[in-house]
Parts: structure tokens; C-alpha cells; sequence
């Protein structure tokens, strides 16, 4: 049987830990062209602890080339991330472009379109 952790929110915190370290190993290491102005979103860490997705959106540029330069240069961050990171095993990293922003974009342009109906209607 297993043992209950002593801290359950051990995961959170260390994907909380894993996005403030990306996001100063990315501004500041990653001298990548194709990676421009990215922002992390979130961090996902499994239970053990072997892969994070890590959910980003881009100020500029293309999502797709910096989804690929950022998978290309994951183990050079994870590299970084074992320097900082004070863990037995630091995850392989898995980088997702974040659509959240535009759908939300999209959804506000819906419900403006509505109210502006219905405006005219009435």
C-alpha cells in the first residue's frame, strides 16, 4: 500500500516552479529566431513526475515555428530546468501552443454580434 503524500499540492507546485523557470530560461538562454515573444500559459506535470505539457501563447510571430523551435530546444531547457530545480527528476518537457486567447476572441466577437442584433431588433 501506498503512502499518502505529505504534501498533495507537491505537483502544483512544482509545475507553478517549472513555468517561472521556463519563462526566465526562454527570455533569457533561447536564442532560438523563430521563438518570439512567448508567454507560458500553464504547466501540466504527470503524478510521476516524467512529462509536463507546457501550454504557451505568442505575442508575435508564428505559433506553429515556435511550437516547433520550442520541442526542438525542450531538452536544452530541461537541461537548464535540472540547474534550478532543487527535484529528483525533472520532466520531459512537451510544448502545446495555447488557442485559449483566440477562442476567447472569437467568443467575444460572437456575443458583441448578438448584442448588436438585438440592439437593432429592439
Amino acid at each position: 500500500m501506498r503512502k499518502k503524500s505529505n504534501t498533495p499540492n507537491r505537483g502544483f507546485r512544482v509545475a507553478d516552479q517549472i513555468q517561472r523557470d521556463l519563462t526566465d530560461l526562454i527570455a533569457r538562454e533561447l536564442k532560438d529566431p523563430r521563438v518570439g515573444m512567448v508567454t507560458i500559459q500553464a504547466v501540466e506535470v504527470t503524478a510521476d513526475y516524467a512529462h509536463a505539457k507546457v501550454f504557451f501563447s505568442v505575442l508575435m510571430g508564428d505559433a506553429a515555428k515556435c511550437e516547433e523551435a520550442l520541442n526542438q530546444a525542450a531538452g536544452f531547457l530541461r537541461n537548464g530546468l535540472f540547474k534550478r530545480l532543487m527535484t529528483h527528476t525533472v520532466p520531459t518537457l512537451h510544448f502545446h501552443f495555447d488557442r485559449t486567447t483566440e477562442r476567447a476572441a472569437d467568443m467575444n466577437a460572437l456575443i458583441a454580434k448578438a448584442v448588436s442584433s438585438r440592439a437593432q431588433e429592439d
